[in-house]
């Protein structure tokens, strides 16, 4: 793929030929080099060099070779691991060497010309950025002063996005600079460490891949329905109301006990009390329900209750008459916050669209893309179509200075027949390629948009979704067999009368093949099954 757009592009732009190596993947880089292209096969093992020198004999082709130094330089954030002294990829001063001396021997050190280096994605800080390009850049004059035709140096990846929108280098989701300051710390230690040595300044390449293309697109996904963590709850006023509420019900001794104990604090206006109380009741009914001592009824009147209690200091909270709960009530704020949060179901797989939010935690911009003339006024976490019950989002973007997340999206109230439309932004790098078909969701519709010069836009190109049957082929499944399978158990069930008429089979017939070619997410569109007749 690489080989086929580089065709099309600049003949001075390089084709950086990296990761670990066979016979076959050094034969087409040095075919590329026949096709005018400028390939340069860096070496991440000290074994490949061997394999070079053999394929560039056999096809009779002058490698550029580059080698991918191990740096003693890391950083501490997610992707960290990626260099220091066990990083996985790189060669160690003594290999370097090593290679040097074998490039020598055979005179072809003039085909060693760059030096490659990655400390890791997404670095948080420029003192990090200076330190491992000085380090660098020392290796490659060494290499230069030891008769190596050195004229590249590749900094591989790391300029970092702010996706919390701290701009700190203290939050793991952000960086502490600019793609300008970035650019200009490089250069500068650059050359800083060639004039000190006296060696021509490299061209300076980067593989910045998170940088370039975390912005270039946007995830737009709807959320269809809400579920609450518990009942609404009713309104409470007075100590009678809870009394009212349990009146006609059988208590065992102790929930009597906290039943008046929460309407006497209910009354006092004690809604620290009242809360711990409403807690405390909550869970002994819950107990006295599973050794068969309450009613279901009776339970979920004590979980309004204690919904009721929380609503109630949750409007307190917001007219400023109370800041915290004492530790004494065994809640703080938070606690009664988290109550009041809901789950919105979103039209998406989390595995497919947004892996690295499930798997490593990373935070990404999510925002309505609609109604934003409406203050949102709900607090709400989102959960995906899959079964899993990984599958969800709970952590958010929050504008915090110091990149704390937030455990709610605020959004808006979900109305009937109106479609709400969300956004997820920065997903550009990585997410649509490490996405899995974990349940079964295929690819989403894709559609890509081109600016135009005052503002507007043009839609360039439209690609659909995976169907079912994409699907089941990708999981080495053969859907014109399935559907034989279940076109003989229709035919069997038709002939024993379990269909109404001609009318109602071919109608469930004409469903059944339709699904194989639908969308593996939700349609809008609830008759487009009936849409032929």
């Amino acid at each position: 793929m690489t080989m086929a757009c580089m065709c099309k592009a600049s003949p001075d732009a390089l084709l950086i030929c990296n990761g670990y190596k066979d016979a076959e993947y050094v034969q087409l880089a040095l075919i590329a080099r026949q096709l005018g292209l400028n390939s340069v096969i860096v070496l991440e093992q000290e074994e490949e060099l061997q394999i070079v020198l053999k394929m560039s004999q056999y096809l009779r082709v002058q490698p550029v070779i580059g080698v991918r130094a191990k740096l003693s330089t890391k950083h501490n954030g997610h992707w960290g691991e990626t260099s220091g002294d066990k990083g996985k990829f790189g060669l160690s001063a003594s290999e370097i060497l090593s290679i040097v001396k074998t490039l020598k021997d055979v005179g072809m050190l003039d085909a060693l010309q760059l030096l490659h280096f990655h400390i890791g994605s997404q670095i948080p800080s420029l003192s990090i950025v200076k330190e491992g390009v000085t380090e660098a850049a020392h290796i490659f004059c060494e290499l230069s002063l030891l008769g190596a035709g050195m004229k590249y140096l590749d900094i591989g990846g790391g300029l970092g996005i702010d996706y919390d929108g701290s701009n700190s280098s203290a939050s793991g989701m952000s960086i502490g600079y600019t793609v300008e300051e970035y650019a200009e710390q490089v250069v500068h230690a650059v050359d800083d460490a060639c004039a000190l040595k006296n060696v021509k300044a490299p061209t300076i390449c980067c593989e910045s891949g998170r940088g370039l293309v975390s912005h270039h697109s946007v995830l737009i996904f709807d959320a269809f329905s809400v579920s609450k963590p518990q009942h609404g709850g009713k309104e409470l006023c007075r100590g009678e109301d809870v009394t009212d509420l349990l009146q006609s019900h059988d208590l065992p001794h102790q929930l009597s006990v906290l039943s008046e104990d929460l309407a006497r604090l209910v009354n006092i206006g004690d809604l620290e009390g009242a809360l711990a109380c409403a807690k405390q009741l909550k869970l002994d009914c819950a107990c006295s329900f599973k050794l068969g001592l309450v009613s279901l009824e009776l339970r979920a009147i004590v979980d309004e209750l204690y919904t009721s209690v929380s609503n109630l200091m949750c409007q307190e909270s917001k007219k400023g008459n109370l800041r915290s709960l004492s530790k004494k009530a065994g809640l703080g704020m938070s606690d009664v916050i988290n109550d009041q949060i809901v789950t919105y179901h979103t039209n998406l797989s989390i595995f497919k669209s947004v892996p690295d939010s499930w798997a490593i935690g990373q935070l990404f911009p999510i925002v309505p893309l609609h109604r934003l003339d409406e203050a949102p006024s709900v607090r709400a976490i989102l959960c995906d179509l899959t079964c899993d019950s990984d599958g969800k989002i709970s952590s958010f973007v929050s504008g915090n200075p110091l990149g704390k997340a937030d455990s709610f999206l605020p959004l808006h109230k979900l109305e009937a027949n109106r479609p709400y439309y969300l956004g997820m932004f920065l997903g550009g790098a990585y997410q649509e390629v490490l996405g899995s078909m974990h349940n079964l969701f295929g690819t989403t519709h894709v559609v890509h948009v081109l600016g135009k010069t005052g503002g507007s836009f043009q839609i360039s190109l439209q690609l659909p979704g995976q169907t079912i049957s994409d699907v089941l082929r990708a999981m080495l499944h053969d859907p014109l067999s399935m559907f034989e399978d279940i076109r003989s158990q229709f035919l069997d069930s038709f002939k024993a009368g379990r269909f109404g008429g001609n009318r109602e089979a071919t109608v469930a017939l004409h469903i059944l093949k339709c699904s194989f070619s639908s969308y593996t997410y939700l349609s809008h569109d609830q008759d487009h099954h009936y849409s032929v007749f």
